[in-house]
């Protein structure tokens, strides 16, 4: 319902947007039931939507095909048991120069240990990417192709 799910709703309608409520286990149920059987996903996440990108592409990542974090909580405990793997999936981090809610250094160093394939972009903006988020090439960051 926020500012980033009413512009993906807008502007990206086959995307699946969801609001996760609960605890952390909840939200993740909720996430592999509405992910179950799918393949070549794109995943997106915000904060500790992030967190729980970066979890499910730690779990499933030959289901994921890129994964796009905004500001991830990443530095938080459900991510620790990955610390010691790598990811082979595509990831581009975004994050936020004035971030006062998500960690900068200890978020980079935990995705430049697990995430192989990283581009990792710090950006001058707030922990919610206001200024940047609008302007972000979308379009090429999902790969997103019209059907006709």
């Amino acid at each position: 319902m926020g500012t980033k799910g009413v512009f993906f709703r807008e502007r990206y309608p086959g995307m699946i947007v969801e609001d996760f409520p609960g605890t952390f286990e909840e939200r993740m149920e909720r996430l592999e039931g509405l992910l179950r059987g799918k393949t070549g996903l794109i995943l997106v996440g915000s904060s500790f939507g992030g967190l729980m990108a970066a979890v499910y592409a730690c779990l499933h990542g030959s289901r994921v095909e890129k994964l796009i974090l905004l500001a991830p909580a990443i530095h938080l405990d459900p991510f620790d048991p990955f610390l010691g793997g790598k990811s082979g999936v595509p990831t581009v981090l975004v994050h936020g120069t004035k971030d006062d809610v998500v960690p900068l250094e200890p978020v980079r160093l935990r995705a430049e240990k697990v995430f192989a394939r990283l581009e990792y972009r710090l950006v001058e903006d707030d922990h919610s990417l206001h200024r940047i988020f609008p302007i972000l090439d979308w379009d090429g960051l999902l790969e997103f192709r019209e059907t006709p």
